[in-house]
């Protein structure tokens, strides 16, 4: 079962932010914790089916850019 912190994190990622920092001032202020704290529990979630079912289309999102920084620069193997 998904705590509510864990919903307002997925809200928070839901959202469209304007302003460079706007993100990471309402995380600290609102949800009182650091960016790292908060995107270590951003991935945590991405690993519990009770976030995907509360917010499919913003868990996929995220998975999609994580799994996009995953993969090589251009997507070139590295000769070895």
């Amino acid at each position: 079962m998904l705590s509510d912190r864990d919903r307002a994190i997925l809200d928070t990622e839901s959202r469209f932010w304007r302003h460079a920092g706007a993100k990471e001032d309402y995380v600290r202020d609102r949800l009182g914790l650091t960016p790292l704290a908060y995107y270590q529990c951003v991935n945590a979630l991405l690993g519990r089916g009770e976030a995907w079912e509360y917010a499919p289309a913003t868990c996929a999102r995220l998975d999609r850019l994580r799994r996009g920084r995953r993969a090589p620069a251009g997507g070139r193997r590295l000769a070895g």
